[in-house]
């Protein structure tokens, strides 16, 4: 069980609680709980009413959705450090629209939203903080789909690898996946049949070797030329 005072030392770190005073702040951490979830466990579910909101403390969240068909798409993978589910506050609905599971061993925040949404109420500067931060989230989100939808699985796939490589002047990089080859394919809209097909192309061009979920970058501006 964590203390109080480990439940405010997470909220310090959500962005969304940047403006808040030392009472609102305890005010929170009052009506929040730090959860420990194992590997596969379920979060929440597509459609389940949303009473909290939540920063993933470590470990590795999937938010999937599922189709009429019953087939899963990744919406997103969420990483140690990224909140989410913050959205649901401000819709008519509040119901969560999509599902969450661990993909390992996670510690996650809860945040009461109900408590949170009386401080926004009380609020005008923390009402101001919260759209500025959800502007620059939407701007990320709105690129992120213009790459999903307006170019071809290559395109996605070779800018998702360039955008992993820390070092922009490197000649070679050397990448970890985070996540499975099969999550990954389905987070950039990629069948996995054509995921694997791209690599190989990639790997017969002399452009990268795989080597399980390490991926070596052996010339990065061909890469960056073959995607462009």
């Amino acid at each position: 069980m964590k203390s109080l005072r480990d439940v405010e030392s997470e909220l310090r770190k959500h962005i969304l609680f940047s403006a808040l005073t030392p009472e609102q702040l305890a005010l929170v951490a009052r009506h929040s709980r730090i959860l420990h979830l194992v590997e596969g466990e379920i979060l929440f579910q597509q459609d389940q009413p949303a009473e909290r909101f939540f920063r993933l403390c470590s470990g590795q969240i999937k938010l999937s959705r599922l189709s009429m068909e019953g087939t899963e798409h990744v919406i997103e993978v969420v990483h140690a450090g990224q909140p989410f589910a913050e959205a649901v506050l401000f819709m008519k609905k509040r119901v969560f629209p999509v599902n969450a599971e661990a993909l390992m061993p996670c510690d996650v925040l809860a945040v009461d939203s109900a408590i949170f949404m009386q401080i926004l109420y009380d609020s005008r500067e923390t009402c101001f903080r919260l759209m500025a931060d959800m502007s620059y989230r939407l701007h990320i989100f709105v690129n992120e789909i213009d790459n999903l939808t307006l170019q071809n699985a290559t395109f996605r796939l070779v800018h998702h690898l360039l955008q992993q490589i820390e070092d922009c002047k490197a000649d070679t990089a050397d990448i970890e996946l985070v996540t499975s080859k099969q999550i990954l394919a389905s987070r950039l809209s990629i069948k996995p049949e054509t995921f694997s097909r791209i690599l190989k192309t990639l790997s017969q061009q002399g452009l990268l070797t795989v080597n399980g979920r390490t991926i070596h970058i052996r010339d990065v501006r061909g890469l960056r030329c073959f995607g462009s």
